[in-house]
Formats: structure tokens, C-alpha cells, sequence
């Protein structure tokens, strides 16, 4: 084979650079990039809402769960008296009313008839208003006691996975105090920022293409579900002041959420919240 010559290795060389400028500049008219992006999904730290000892953890970290799993048990025997004590004094309260009620409407019809006197028909009705009272205030303290003893199984709020644990059996637990990391399994998004001056190219409904960081051999298609009303530095602990004399201009970023599309339950799992993400907003 001849080699070829000086004047068509030239060619070669300007056709392929020609061909690199041409696709770099097809992606930035067709395209808007941006790496400033990361997978979401809907994360919690269940805790208990009463104290106690911990009687059981029912799951290790990893683990999938169902909505309504029960994860872990807070010793429940000092809520269930509170129930059936409650429950107990509902029912002799109720007795009374029912008594009290009956008084109150045989003397209302002898007080309409002018058999008994007035004093007698006001007894009758401030003794049936206090049980009354007495009743409804029992029946309220057994609502809340039941609550309470439902209060002591820390259940799964959806399907999803168990993050972290923190639970041991025999810890004492405290109201509001984290127990169980979780991560629901219903849905994940991605959370781009985009800079202030490329926003105005970004519509709802936009097709995007995804790829993230931890599986570069896929793709995922998604589109643009809404663009925050605010830039991100807006709700941070300390936003900037731009009155106190030393502004420096910075271009801001704009929170944009896409949705993938077509993802199945099983990819929903395989991809963790907070990874890292690029995203490729078709413009055309």
C-alpha cells in the first residue's frame, strides 16, 4: 500500500478536525449540559413518638421492606395498662351518663308539665352536663392512649429499603431521637443546577437525557417536571447579602427536577439516593 502524502495527510487531519468542530458545535446548539446534578429520592429518619425501651428490631441494614413492616418495637406493656385503664374508667363513666341522661329527660318532661320545679330540672341538667363533660374527657385520654401504644411499633411508611440502623434491643428510646434511616422505594429524580443565564432555554416537558456517574454503561431518559422559582442560595442557613458593601457578582444556580421516564421497580433499587449525575437537556 502507498503511504499517503503530505497533502492528503492535511486533508485528513482538517476533514477530522472539521468533523470534531462540527459535532461540538451541533451538541451546543442542540444541547444544554450541565454535571451539577445528583439522584434524589424520598429519605426519612423514623423515630419514636414516646419513650421506652427497645423490645425488638425486626430488620438489618439493606434490607427491603414492605409499607406497614413493622421495624422495631418499643416495650409496650406500661402503654397497654394505660389503655385498658382508660378503658375501664370509659365504661363506669358511661354508666353514669346513660343514668344521668335518663334523670334529665324524665324531669325535662315532668318540668314541661309544671310538676317539679325549676331548681329541680337545673340540677338534673348540671349533673348530666358534668358527666357528660366527664365522659368526653375519658373517651379523649383512651383515644390518646391507644395512639400512644400504636405509637410504639415504628412501622415502614412505604416499600423501601433500610438504610441505617441505629436500634438496639434494650436502648432506651427517646421521643424524636433517629432510629431507623429509610429510603422509599416509590420514586427517584434528578436534581440539576443550572446556571442563571442557561434557564431560559429550559421549558416543562423537555426531553433529557441522563447519565449517572456509578453506571456509565446506561442511559436514562427523563424530562424537565419543574424549575424552582428561587436559586438555590436563596434557602441556604446564610444566604448573601448584597447590601453589606462587598458584592462580588457570581453566577447563580437554579434548582431544575427531572423525572425519568419508564423506570421499573427494580431500577428504582439499583439506584442509590445521591449519586452523582450528568444531564443533557434537549434544546430542539
Amino acid at each position: 500500500m502507498k503511504k499517503p502524502n503530505k497533502k492528503q495527510l492535511i486533508q485528513i487531519v482538517g476533514g477530522a478536525a472539521t468533523a470534531v468542530v462540527l459535532y461540538f458545535a451541533f451538541d451546543f446548539v442542540m444541547f444544554l449540559h450541565t454535571d451539577n446534578a445528583q439522584v434524589e429520592g424520598h429519605t426519612v429518619m423514623l423515630a419514636t413518638k414516646v419513650p421506652g425501651y427497645i423490645q425488638s428490631v425486626n430488620v438489618i441494614e439493606g434490607q427491603k421492606v414492605k409499607k406497614g413492616d413493622v421495624l422495631v418495637e418499643v416495650d409496650h406493656r406500661e402503654y397497654e395498662a394505660a389503655v385498658k385503664s382508660a378503658e375501664s374508667e370509659l365504661l363506669s363513666l358511661q354508666a353514669r351518663r346513660r343514668d344521668a341522661e335518663k334523670t334529665y329527660g324524665r324531669l325535662r318532661d315532668l318540668h314541661n308539665q309544671s310538676v317539679v320545679s325549676s331548681q329541680q330540672y337545673d340540677t338534673s341538667l348540671a349533673s348530666y352536663n358534668e358527666i357528660k363533660a366527664k365522659y368526653d374527657s375519658a373517651d379523649a385520654r383512651l383515644a390518646q392512649a391507644k395512639l400512644n401504644l400504636e405509637n410504639t411499633f415504628i412501622k415502614a411508611p412505604s416499600d423501601g429499603v433500610i438504610a441505617k440502623k441505629s436500634a438496639e434491643i434494650g436502648q432506651l428510646a427517646a421521643p424524636g431521637v433517629p432510629l431507623v434511616g429509610f429510603v422509599s422505594s416509590e420514586a427517584r429524580w434528578v436534581t440539576a443546577n443550572f446556571k442563571e443565564t442557561e434557564i431560559n432555554e429550559i421549558k416543562v416537558g423537555q426531553k433529557v437525557s441522563i447519565k449517572i456517574d456509578a453506571m456509565s454503561a446506561k442511559s436514562f431518559e427523563g424530562e424537565i417536571e419543574n424549575i424552582s422559582p428561587a436559586t438555590g442560595a436563596t434557602f441556604t442557613l446564610l444566604p448573601p447579602d448584597n447590601a453589606t458593601g462587598n458584592f462580588t457578582k457570581v453566577v447563580q444556580r437554579v434548582p431544575v427536577r427531572i423525572k425519568f421516564r419508564n423506570l421499573s421497580a427494580d431500577a428504582v433499587d439499583s439506584i442509590q439516593t445521591g449519586l452523582s449525575a450528568v444531564v443533557k437537556v434537549h434544546l430542539h
